[in-house]
C-alpha cells in the first residue's frame, strides 16, 4: 500500500525551543529549534541537535540561528529550512515517488495574520500541500485529555520557551486569552544576567538551560530542594576558569520578576472570564503545561497566589505535541482548526 500513498499526514509542534513531529501516532522527530549554517555560502550544514552542539563552536565558518523567537518566526529563510530539514528526518518508506503533506502547524494564541501568513508560507514551502493551524493553547487541553467541545470551561497555563500562552477555552474555541513573551529564554536571560553580575561568571544559553532544569525554582522554600548545581566557567573580568556552586534560592531569587509577570498575565486572563466558566476553572482547577510547568515549586506557587488549585499535566513538555497529533487525525471533525 505503502506504494500507492498519495499523502503523507504530519503534526508539527513549532517551538522556539524545540520542534516535535508526530505521524501515525508516533514522535519520530523531536528536535531543539536550533540551524548551522555555512556563513560563507549560507547553506544549511545541521538542524536541531547537530546544530546546537554547534552553538559557539563554528568561529568563523559555521553560524547557528535559532528562527524563532517569542514564539514567532524570526527568520523565513532558517524557518523554512529547519522544517524541510526535520521533515527529512522522518522515516523513508518504500515509495515510487514523494507523497505530499498534509500538516496541522502549532501557533500561539497571540499570532497576528503576519505571523500566521508566515508559518503557512513557511510550512508551504517545506513541502507541506494542505496546511492548517491550531492555537498552541487549544492543542495542550487537547493533549491532557480534556473534551474542548464541551460547554465546561477549562483553562491552560502553556509555558514554552518564547512564550506564556493562558487560555480559557468552552465549545471548541478560546473565550479567554493572554500571551506575554515570558517564559523559557526570558528565564534563561534572567540566570546568565544573575552569574554574571553576582559571581562574575560567563556563561551560555545552554549552561543557563541546565542550571534552570537542574535548580530553578519558583520558591525559596521547597519541601523536597535539589541539590546545589556546580557551574564551570570564565570569570567575566580575568578569564581565569571558576566553580561556584549554584543552590535553587538563588535561582529563585533571579527568576522571581519573571514569575510574577506570569501570575499577573494569569491574574490578567481570569478578570476578563466569563462568571459561567470561572465557576468551573475553580471546581477543576487550572493545568499547567509546557516545559516551564516543570519549574521546581512553581504550581505551589501559582496555586498559594491565585487561591485555586493549579495541576500540573502528565508529561508538559509533549502536551502540545500530542494534541496537535490528535488534531491531526480529527482534521475533518474539529472546525476551530485555522486553514
Amino acid at each position: 500500500m505503502g506504494l500507492f500513498s498519495l499523502t503523507q499526514e504530519v503534526a508539527i509542534d513549532l517551538g522556539t525551543a524545540n520542534t516535535v513531529i508526530i505521524s501515525d501516532d508516533k514522535v519520530l522527530v523531536n528536535e531543539p529549534s536550533v540551524v548551522a549554517y555555512d556563513m560563507r555560502t549560507n547553506e544549511l550544514v545541521a538542524v536541531g541537535k547537530k546544530a546546537q552542539q554547534m552553538i559557539g563552536k563554528g568561529g568563523n565558518k559555521i553560524g547557528t540561528v535559532r528562527p524563532l523567537r517569542d514564539g514567532v518566526i524570526a527568520d523565513f529563510t532558517y524557518c523554512e529550512m529547519m522544517i524541510r530539514g526535520m521533515i527529512d528526518m522522518l522515516p523513508k518508506k518504500s515509495r515510487l515517488f514523494t507523497p505530499s503533506l498534509r500538516m496541522v502547524v502549532c501557533i500561539p494564541s497571540g499570532s497576528t495574520e503576519v505571523d500566521i501568513r508566515a508559518i503557512r508560507d513557511s510550512s508551504e514551502h517545506a513541502g507541506g500541500r494542505d496546511v492548517y493551524m491550531i492555537y498552541e493553547p487549544m492543542a495542550a487541553a487537547i493533549g491532557i485529555g480534556i473534551d474542548v467541545e464541551s460547554p465546561k470551561g477549562c483553562m491552560i497555563v502553556d509555558i514554552g520557551g518564547g512564550t506564556t500562552e493562558i487560555a480559557v477555552i468552552s465549545l471548541g474555541g478560546i473565550v479567554a486569552n493572554k500571551s506575554i513573551k515570558v517564559a523559557g529564554d526570558e528565564l534563561n536571560e534572567d540566570i546568565i544576567h544573575y552569574m554574571g553580575s553576582m559571581h562574575n561568571l560567563r556563561i551560555e544559553e545552554p549552561m543557563a538551560e541546565r542550571i534552570k532544569i537542574q535548580v530553578g525554582s519558583a520558591l525559596t522554600e521547597l519541601e523536597n530542594p535539589p541539590e546545589d548545581f556546580r557551574v564551570i566557567g570564565p570569570n567575566k573580568v580575568t578569564s581565569l576558569p571558576m566553580e561556584v556552586p549554584i543552590s535553587y534560592q538563588e535561582i529563585a531569587h533571579c527568576l522571581e520578576k519573571s514569575i510574577s509577570k506570569i501570575e499577573n498575565a494569569v491574574l490578567n486572563a481570569l478578570e476578563i472570564t466569563p462568571s459561567e466558566l470561572y465557576a468551573d476553572i475553580v471546581q477543576d482547577g487550572i493545568f499547567l503545561t509546557g516545559g516551564g510547568a516543570l519549574l521546581h515549586g512553581l504550581a505551589k506557587r501559582l496555586t498559594d497566589k491565585i487561591t485555586i488549585p493549579f495541576h500540573v499535566a502528565d508529561d508538559p513538555l509533549m502536551a502540545v505535541a500530542r494534541g496537535t497529533g490528535i488534531a491531526l487525525k480529527n482534521i475533518h471533525n474539529y472546525n476551530f482548526l485555522i486553514r
